[in-house]
């Protein structure tokens, strides 16, 4: 379970045990290695692990508390929807780096206005902006 084993759960009050839920989402994609490539240089994530010593079809991405598992598998070709929130100083960083790297996004509205990204294989990526 990697880093986060240890911290699922924290005590609360008085000796109360809460528990932790932590998930990570898992995006199909066509080809790992692409995959890595545009999360990596184009969206400033780190590749946190990859199965097989760097050979395997699953990996992990992370970025700040954002962390995504990229799993390549030829049978789905299901798309995901991730929403991820930054503070406001966190998305005019984004919008830097989108426009220094001159990766595609656009506005569009999800309950609120939202810019919107895309992986290569579809998967899209939502930041909504301050209300």
């Amino acid at each position: 379970m990697g880093k986060t084993g240890a911290a699922v759960t924290e005590t609360v009050g008085k000796g109360q045990v809460a528990h932790r839920w932590y998930a990570r989402p898992v995006l199909f994609v066509s080809d790992v290695n692409r995959a890595i490539r545009f999360y990596t240089e184009s969206l400033g994530f780190q590749k946190q692990w990859h199965e097989g010593d760097g050979a395997g079809t699953v990996c992990q991405v992370n970025r700040s508390e954002c962390e995504i598992i990229l799993c390549e598998n030829a049978d789905r070709r299901d798309k995901a929807r991730l929403f991820v929130e930054l503070t406001a100083d966190g998305l005019a960083e984004l919008r830097r780096e989108l426009s220094e790297r001159s990766v595609p996004s656009s506005m569009t509205w999800w309950g609120y206005d939202a810019i919107q990204v895309h992986d290569p294989d579809g998967n899209e990526l939502l930041f909504p902006l301050p209300g």
